[in-house]
């Protein structure tokens, strides 16, 4: 598969079988992600997998523990401006439709959102952390793997969904991996094969036209 074959094809799952993915795999996706640049050659990234059993004892210990917690960062700015506002909006509106779920019915999309802490039914994952001492260029490096690791996924026959939501839940996260205090999460990685039969996964999100986000100096 072509690098440009994989952006193209990649998108967010919401929706996996329940087929399992041996440690072999992810840890070979994971070397080959190492490649990934940083400046400096600092690899900030820190990974924790989930998967098999530990999968099984994370999602239990997750509904455990239904408390909310301090974030581990604000996901969204609190006033989110124009024209980034209209794309989160719809990207939203699109899944819902997709589900059925209309925007009145709220009990409904709230327990759509603790899916999100189920991994979708995804059978592994990582956790993507970043020591504290870091500042915005690291962050920039560990997003560029993350991007190495989803193209590489969907190279190998797998589907992704990275989600950010899981920082509404750093403690939890944190206390079933065992992550020193020195390391804050960023986001969940939920890794499987898509389950092409589920609505939700027709999901396609709208991408800015080129003129709308470069600009070409003369």
């Amino acid at each position: 598969m072509k690098v440009s074959q994989a952006i193209a094809t990649r998108k967010s799952i919401r929706a996996f079988k329940n087929e399992p993915i041996s440690n072999q795999t992810l840890a070979d996706l994971l070397t080959k992600s190492a490649r990934t640049p940083s400046g400096g050659n600092v690899q900030p990234w820190r990974i924790f997998v989930i998967n098999d059993q530990a999968m099984i004892r994370f999602k239990q210990y997750v509904l455990d523990h239904p408390q909310p917690e301090e974030p581990s960062y604000s996901i969204y700015p609190a006033k989110l401006t124009e024209p980034y506002r209209s794309s989160r909006f719809l990207v939203g509106e699109q899944m819902y439709a997709l589900l059925g779920i209309p925007r009145e019915d709220k009990p409904a999309r709230l327990r759509r959102l603790a899916e999100n802490f189920q991994f979708f039914g995804a059978p592994a994952a990582i956790f993507c952390f970043v020591d504290r001492q870091m500042g915005l260029p690291q962050w920039s490096d560990l997003g560029m793997f993350l991007q190495s690791f989803m193209l590489l996924a969907k190279e190998a026959g797998l589907d992704t969904c990275a989600q950010e939501s899981w920082a509404a839940k750093p403690r939890t996260v944190s206390e079933f991996v065992k992550a020193p205090d020195e390391l804050r999460l960023f986001c969940g990685v939920a890794i499987g094969k898509a389950d092409q039969e589920a609505p939700v996964n027709d999901l396609v999100s709208e991408r800015e036209p080129l003129e709308n986000f470069t600009t070409f100096v003369e």
